[in-house]
């Protein structure tokens, strides 16, 4: 069975103290599990996505924009990956088996070429990763299962700003998702 990990929106807007929407100390938490599954997974010559949150300046048409300050705004410094995974991206990007991708709503399928990229390469079981459990882990793990994929949620290595919703998407993973919790 062949994998990828799914490393979605674990930048410095969702995770440092004074980003802009910000898990804080519960994304902090996960950064070294983020960044030694990344690791194993480059290592292991798999697949690896980068799926990232994209806004451009006061979009009013955007449905979030009614629902969360701005936040991942291109080109900002709160877009970067948080801590030490920006350094393992900047160390591997070149490689063919990283790959960066533009997400502009909660689940990394909707509007992106991540299906196609995951189905040319046979890739049918996805390990997730990130930020935050609750939605955009959510809605990616949500629209993996109805695609037929296999999920993999790696519990260490997910984080919200709202326990409750944490503790839930992680019970709905196993539950409604069929998915692995490791």
């Amino acid at each position: 069975m062949k994998k990828a990990l799914i490393n979605i929106d674990y930048t410095v807007d969702f995770v440092a103290y004074h980003g802009a929407l910000t898990c804080g100390k519960p994304g902090q938490e996960i950064e070294e599990h983020i960044v030694k599954i990344t690791n194993e997974f480059v290592d292991q010559q798999e697949f690896v996505v980068f799926a990232i949150d994209v806004h451009t300046q006061e979009d009013i048409f955007h449905p979030e924009t009614s629902l969360f300050p701005p936040h991942n705004i291109k080109d900002s410094e709160g877009r970067k990956l948080f801590g030490k995974l920006e350094q393992v991206f900047r160390e591997n990007i070149q490689k063919n088996h990283v790959y960066w991708m533009d997400k502009t709503r909660y689940s990394a399928f909707a509007g992106t070429d991540l299906e196609i990229k995951l189905r040319e390469r046979g890739i049918t079981e996805l390990h997730l990763v990130g930020v935050c459990t609750d939605i955009c882990v959510l809605h990616t793990a949500v629209d993996a299962y109805n695609k037929g994929f296999k999920i993999v949620v790696h519990e260490k290595a997910v984080a919200s700003f709202n326990e409750q919703g944490h503790h839930w998407a992680l019970n709905h993973f196993k539950t409604c998702l069929n998915a692995t919790i490791i």
